[in-house]
């Protein structure tokens, strides 16, 4: 794997908030553009909608660190295969971690987040021992 491959998982990760969202958006009755919050916010017992919506806010709150970890990692000489593991690992574990939110599986949910942010904590750390 190289390089390119980091950097390839890092535009899927950009791109998967927006695959939940559609998810939600697509689940739900009546789906107002004009105000989405407000329609997500009403899809109370919908909870398809509510996990598909709450899949896309976590994949957001993923993207930076990830983002900046293969940044990092990258700029500090960390192995190419090494940092191109790591990320295709983050993107499998972070499309496993929204399937799992849409099936109602907390456990393996909360699991595979951990092990995500595994990921994410390797390739930081990973940076700094390699300037260290």
């Amino acid at each position: 794997m190289t390089l390119a491959t980091a950097y390839w998982c890092v535009l899927l990760a950009a791109v998967l908030p927006y695959v939940w969202i559609a998810l939600a958006k697509s689940g739900g009755q009546g789906y107002n553009n004009r105000n989405p919050r407000a329609w997500v916010a009403k899809q109370e017992g919908n909870y398809r909608v509510q996990r598909a919506n709450a899949a896309h806010l976590n994949a957001f709150e993923a993207f930076a660190p990830f983002a900046a970890g293969v940044v990092m990692a990258q700029l500090a000489g960390v192995a190419h295969a090494t940092i191109a593991m790591l990320a295709v690992a983050f993107i499998v574990l972070r499309v496993l971690h929204g399937v799992l939110y849409l099936a109602d599986q907390p456990l393996g949910r909360s699991l595979v987040w951990m092990g995500g942010y595994g990921c994410v904590l390797a390739l930081l750390g990973l940076a700094a021992l390699r300037i260290a």
